[in-house]
């Protein structure tokens, strides 16, 4: 039954969702990250830069530090590209090893059951583990 009751209510609720569908067009969607960064850069090599997140540091259960760190090729491609590292560093040994490899933090996967590993040399990594285990004193 159509009253005059029932097509104001009906024109009310059409001009209500109409208002608040362009209320929401109004406000752009903002990407938002979880928390920001500190990055602190280690001295170069004949390959590239690498940099560590001073926020991110955190002490595991077996001593060892937590840190993310960002690997940035000397020259960039669509196969080179900034790559991220999530490492665990025993200051004590000076060893490390990558718990997670990934190129956008989006997709981060851990395997805490990464084998332990020598620097080997690598002034880019031996250059986190002394920043970072100084750091974390």
């Amino acid at each position: 039954m159509f009253t005059f009751k029932n097509v104001l209510l009906k024109l009310f609720k059409y001009f209500l969702h109409l208002y608040l569908f362009i209320l929401m067009l109004s406000f752009p969607i903002q990407k938002v990250n979880a928390f920001s960064h500190e990055w602190i850069e280690v001295p170069n090599s004949e390959y590239g830069g690498q940099l560590w997140d001073r926020k991110s540091i955190k002490r595991n259960k077996d001593g060892s530090v937590r840190v993310l760190s960002k690997f940035i090729p000397k020259t960039k491609s669509e196969i080179t590209q900034d790559i991220l590292y999530t490492m665990d560093i025993n200051c004590f040994e000076k060893s490390f090893r990558d718990v997670d490899v990934f190129t956008d933090e989006e997709n981060s996967r851990l395997n805490n059951l990464a084998d332990w590993q020598d620097p080997n040399g690598d002034e880019l990594i031996l250059g986190v583990i002394g920043q970072v285990c100084r750091d974390n004193k």
